[in-house]
């Protein structure tokens, strides 16, 4: 039996828009090659963004770090040359021309996956950014259907301050970014 060498966190650089693939690539190489007992994890960084389409909520995720995959593994022997030879792989984060690649250090794994999990938990992250001035529709609410333009945006609280014209007289709505769209 011979001894395992420690597993540390490394960054693979790969093509963005590509990671799943490769990241699945390099799992089905790896084991392939019978050096499955010396990669623990390989991981694609994911955050949950929350988007409106045709007024529906739709939860997808999104690269957090495109163009990068993390792998926790013992990087020694043929591995780090299975990785390199891998499709639309560039190579690893920090290595010098010829030499090893370099393990991320406790703190960055641990800020990296920390963001992971913070961001895996927190569904209310989302990329719809409003400025005031804008003019929206409301989408959702008594309202729908109404425009308005936008007076305030809160960025605590997530809300927007819309006025709109309901019978001919200015009302302020408080509505989420969920219940409006850009015009």
């Amino acid at each position: 039996m011979a001894e395992v060498a420690s597993k540390n966190w490394y960054v693979i650089r790969a093509v963005s828009g590509q990671e799943g693939k490769i990241k699945d690539y390099i799992m089905g190489e790896i084991s392939r090659l019978g050096y499955a007992d010396q990669v623990e994890d390989i991981l694609v960084p994911m955050e949950k963004v929350v988007q409106i389409r045709n007024g529906k909520k739709i939860n997808k995720e999104k690269v957090y770090f495109p163009g990068y995959i993390m792998i926790k593994a013992n990087l020694t022997g043929e591995i780090p040359h299975i990785i390199k030879s891998v499709t639309n792989v560039i190579g690893f984060l920090g290595e010098t021309k010829g030499g090893e690649p370099i393990p991320l250090r406790t703190a960055e794994v641990n800020r990296m996956l920390g963001k992971v999990d913070e961001l895996t938990m927190s569904t209310d992250h989302i990329a719809i950014p409003f400025a005031t001035g804008e003019n929206v529709k409301v989408i959702d609410g008594p309202f729908n259907g109404f425009n308005g333009t936008i007076e305030k945006v809160n960025e605590e609280k997530r809300k927007l301050e819309v006025m709109v014209k309901i019978f001919g007289r200015k009302t302020p709505l408080e509505l989420s970014y969920m219940q409006v769209e850009k015009l």
